[in-house]
Order: structure tokens, then sequence, then C-alpha cells
């Protein structure tokens, strides 16, 4: 017990890339035990988080669990791992999902070892830029997570559809897809590098907690050597590479247009873990670099940023409500959904030191976890539809409640939430954005609710189409005969139903947590 007191973060960073490991040696036609195996590895994360949630002091400042452990003494780079109440919500939220994630990919029957060992590692590469205090391991876990993605896009993605490129030349839509993906990806992380350098050189470590102290006011360098840079000069270097990387990785509007493409395309999984957990990397990095390295460019900018997470708010639903494609519209949801995320995060940089900031920021918190679990959920479901008529298109479908009974009901609660009803989780976080936003930014939060008016709008859309109206007969007969929700499906959606209705009613719980971290913060 000492030891894995002592190790608790290690075990839960490394422990599924080593279940990919003991995946990987395992026979390739064996693929009921793959599965079996990767499932019951992914639950040990979880198992650890649970005892880490249990033994974290909320009512401490600071970051717990620390482990450093010198990594590169040349340049002053260590193994530095801890969490406060903002990551160890991510850590759980990442955690959850993966091993629900494994089970909705028991229906992959194509290359299955390949497939549960780049989840596996999918997993690790995330819950590094959670739990890394240092800005060098924050680098590696930020470009690993990149990697399995990729491939998850490319390799087990949709197998319809084709995209035309420049010359007339045509690929299938999931290399489009994964490449669109990748190049967006790397984009971000081009700058992301040089900025994580430069700050290295300037400050002469690369250790966040060091780095909270000494980098806002750092101001006595003259210059970086052989540059010849000013210190204020590498800030705004540093800076500028922070917001885009995070902003590409959000995504903030107008960056977000690979996200439709990767969503619609990835596997059912892909979709609910890219939604769940990886849109969450580029908010985690405004809240754990941006803000509290550069207060005070974070709030010269913080309206410009208030701007583009407005207009994600608004085009986020109208680009939804206009989708014929079940997947494509709530690929679209996620625009709209983060926009409240970053518009608390820019409320909070703004505001910085006011309970408007408090608020604003326990809300964005708060709303990367209920998106998390809404989204993944809604993803699965169009999964679950789209695996018994290889269809997504919302006119093809119409009047499938009596069909699908069970499915329809999970179908209507996972909208509702997302939706934002009072009593689901969804309406505790974008209210608490709101009301933080709304001092700050009055003009931007006010036009942000025309976007979660046509957020109800695109939810019953697709409600509408799927579940009521006449009924499609095609679907009532014969060989395409819809049969309900099968039991591994309910018991995938059961757990995020359960949260989604637990923070709906009690909140306390995670919001206690967030809370204290937050008010370090700010």
């Amino acid at each position: 017990m000492e030891f894995i007191s002592s190790n608790l973060l290690t075990l839960i960073l490394f422990l599924p890339v080593l279940s990919a490991l003991v995946v990987a040696l395992l026979p390739s036609e064996e693929k009921k035990l793959i599965r079996w195996v990767a499932l019951i590895a992914s639950f040990l994360p979880l198992a650890l988080t649970l005892f880490l949630w249990f033994e974290f002091d909320a009512s401490k400042a600071g970051f717990q669990f620390e482990q450093q452990v010198t990594w590169f003494e040349a340049i002053n780079s260590s193994y530095h791992l801890g969490v406060d109440g903002v990551s160890l919500t991510m850590v759980l939220l990442t955690t959850l999902l993966t091993p629900l994630c494994i089970l909705a990919s028991f229906s992959i029957e194509d290359r299955v070892k390949g497939y549960m060992a780049l989840f596996l590692m999918l997993e690790t590469g995330m819950l590094g830029v959670f739990l890394s205090l240092d800005l060098l391991l924050f680098f590696v876990f930020w470009e690993i997570g990149l990697v399995p993605m990729y491939f998850l896009i490319n390799q087990w993605g949709s197998e319809k559809g084709e995209r035309e490129l420049w010359g007339g030349v045509k690929v299938k839509a999931r290399t489009y897809a994964s490449f669109k993906f990748m190049i967006y990806t790397m984009a971000g992380s081009l700058g992301l590098l040089l900025a994580v350098q430069l700050i290295g050189v300037v400050a002469g470590t690369f250790d966040l907690t060091q780095l909270f102290q000494i980098w806002p006011t750092l101001t006595t360098l003259d210059n970086i050597g052989p540059l010849g840079l000013s210190v204020g000069t590498v800030k705004v270097i540093v800076f500028w590479a922070f917001v885009i990387a995070f902003a590409l990785k959000v995504p903030v509007w107008p960056f977000h247009t690979w996200l439709p493409d990767a969503h619609t395309e990835a596997p059912t999984a892909g979709s609910m873990i890219l939604a769940g957990v990886l849109l969450k990397l580029g908010a985690y990095g405004f809240l754990r670099l941006v803000l509290p390295l550069f207060p005070a460019e974070a709030k010269t900018y913080a309206g410009a940023l208030a701007f583009l997470a407005t207009m994600a708010i608004i085009f986020g639903a109208f680009s939804s409500f206009g989708q014929s494609d079940f997947k494509r519209l709530v690929a679209y949801s996620s625009v709209n959904h983060m926009g409240f995320v970053v518009l608390g995060i820019a409320a909070a940089a703004y505001a910085a030191g006011t309970d408007h900031a408090t608020i604003a920021m326990n809300g964005a918190v708060l709303q990367m976890f209920n998106h998390g679990l809404s989204a993944a959920g809604m993803f699965f479901l169009v999964g679950v539809i789209y695996e018994r008529t290889h269809t997504r298109n919302l006119d093809d479908f119409g009047g499938l409640f009596p069909l699908v009974p069970v499915y329809g009901g999970i179908l209507i609660f996972t909208s509702m939430a997302s939706l934002g009803l009072p009593g689901l989780n969804g309406f505790i976080s974008e209210f608490l954005v709101v009301r933080g936003a709304w001092p700050v930014f009055t003009v931007y939060t006010a036009l942000g609710m025309i976007g979660l008016l046509f957020t109800g709008a695109y939810i019953l859309k697709g409600i509408k189409q799927v579940l009521h109206g006449p009924l499609n007969e095609q679907w009532a007969f014969g060989e395409h005969l819809l049969t309900d929700i099968r039991p591994r499906e309910i018991f995938v959606m059961a757990p995020l139903m359960v949260l989604m209705l637990w923070l709906g009613v009690w909140p306390a719980w995670l919001l206690d947590v967030i809370n204290r971290a937050v008010e370090v913060l700010f």
C-alpha cells in the first residue's frame, strides 16, 4: 500500500501503456481475449483514480501527490507529476470514459489487437497532459496523444465516402479527415514546442511550480543569448504560440473545421474519446499555462477570446441545426458547447481576482466534465443506430420510438442533458458560465443566448427526425427490422446517465474539488 500511495500518479499514468504492451503480445486471432484483457486493464487506472479521489484533500491549496525525479539534468527538466482540483477532475473523466469506449468497441472485428493497443496508448497520452508539472513533459504527452488518434481515424474510420483534393485527386474521407486532424494539431504543436524551449532557456527551468512564481514578473534578463531577444519579445512569442496551439485543439471558431470531419469519419469510440477528452486538452492548456503565466496578456486579449467563444456558440448551433447527418449534427454541437468553456475562461481572464471570475471558471471546468459525459453518450447513441441501419441520414429515420423504446428513452435523456435541461448536468455548468460572464462581457453573453436557443432547436430536430413522426416502414419488417439497444450498450450508457443526473441534482461533490483549485488560480 505504501508503494501504491507514493507512486499513485505514475501507476495511473503508465498502467494503460503497459496494458497496451500486454495486448500487443496476445495472439491476433484471439479477438475475444484481446477485448476482455483490454477492458479489464482499462479499469485499473479508474480504480486507482477513485482511490486518488477519496484521498485528495479538497480543502488544501496547490498540488498534491507530487512526484519529482530528475529527468534531463542538462536543461533542468524533471519527471514531475501532481494534481489539483482541475487536473484531478480531468483525470477522473479520462479514466472513466476509456473503459466505456473500449466496451463500446467490442463490435470492432478488424485488427482488434492494434485497435485496443492504440486506445490504451491514447489514454496514457491524455493522462500525461493532465498530470505533468514540467513543461517539456507536458509537450511530450501532448504529442503522444496525437499519434494513436490519427491511426484510429485513418485505419478504423468510416469506409464510406470520398473527398476530392486539389487536382481532382480523390481519397477516402477517413484519410482526408485523419490528415486534416494531424495537420491542424501539428501546426499548433510546432509553436508549442518553440514556446516551451524559449521558456526553458529564459527561465532556466521547465518546472511549472517554479514558473508560476517567476515567469509573470520576469523582467531582469536583457536577452537569451545568441538570439538577442528581449524578455518582453520572448513573452509575446510564447503567449501567442500557446494561444494558437490551444485554440486549435479546443477548437475555437474559426479554427474548428477539422473537428466535424474527424468526428464524422472516426469510429464510434474514437468520436467518444475525441469529444469527451481530447478537446479538453486545449481548454486545459489555457487554464494551466496561459492564465497563470500570462495574466496581463490574458486580460488584454480576453475580449477577443470572448468574441470567438460567442461566435463558436452561435455558429456551432446554427451549423448543427443545418445538418442532415446525425453524427455531423452531434459533431457541430461540440463546437457550440466548448464555446461556453472558452467564454468562461475569457471572463475569468478579464475579471481575475473577482467573484465573477471564480464563478465563470468553476462553470468552465464543470462544463468540460459535463460535455465529456453528454458528448460521449450522444456519439455512442449515434453509433448504436448506425450499426443497425448503416446510415446516419436523419431523413432515413422517423417514427422509430415504437420499435426501439429503450433506445429512444436513453436518447431523449442524453439529449436533454446536452440541451441543458434543469435537473441534469448541462444546466449547472452553463448557468455558472453565464452567471460569471454576464457582468464581465454582457453583450457577448447576451448574444450567446441566441446559440443557446438554437441548441434546443437542433437537439429537438434530432429527436424528432429519429424517434417521432410517421414510421419509416423499411425498419419495421424483414431483414431490416430494427432491434432495440442491447445489454452491453446499456452498460456503456448507464454510468454516463447516472453522472448526468447526479451532477444535475447535486453538483457540489465535484464543484467543491474544482473550486479550491480555481481560487488559487485567481
